[in-house]
């Protein structure tokens, strides 16, 4: 594991962009991507070899509610524990930095709820549910 870099730091837009794209998650434009990335509370990349094979982002108001997004490994980097460390370095972050009171939500997609559950996430039904909207 020691070949790889954990940096507190939000990716670049390439990056970001390419991670997403790469690892299966809806595809943003450059103009989304440098708005939203710029309003990054917190991130974590993985860099490998110079190249950055993975990331973690919250997002959020800074004390009332956060979200964690963006949790992405190249295909060819995964299995190696590296989501799993992205993950302790963001909760870890909001642990000592966000107010006690504070609502962290997150959405799993599939098998990523095992994940999750390791850090303390759990279902919110029957409830709360879920809801998203695509513009």
């Amino acid at each position: 594991m020691d070949e790889y870099k954990f940096q507190a730091e939000t990716p670049s837009v390439e990056d970001f962009c390419r991670l997403r794209e790469i690892c299966g998650l809806s595809a943003k434009t450059r103009e989304a991507a440098e708005k939203g990335l710029a309003n990054t509370w917190y991130g974590v990349t993985v860099n490998r070899d110079g190249r950055t094979v993975g990331m973690g982002r919250i997002i959020g108001d800074g004390g009332t509610a956060f979200q964690i997004v963006d949790i992405a490994v190249q295909p060819d980097h995964q299995g190696k524990g590296l989501g799993k460390r992205i993950m302790a370095a963001l909760v870890e972050h909001l642990r000592v930095n966000a107010p006690a009171s504070a609502y962290v939500s997150l959405i799993a997609d599939g098998e990523a709820k095992h994940l999750y559950a390791q850090f303390g996430f759990k279902p919110v039904m029957p409830a709360s549910i879920g809801m998203a909207m695509q513009l």
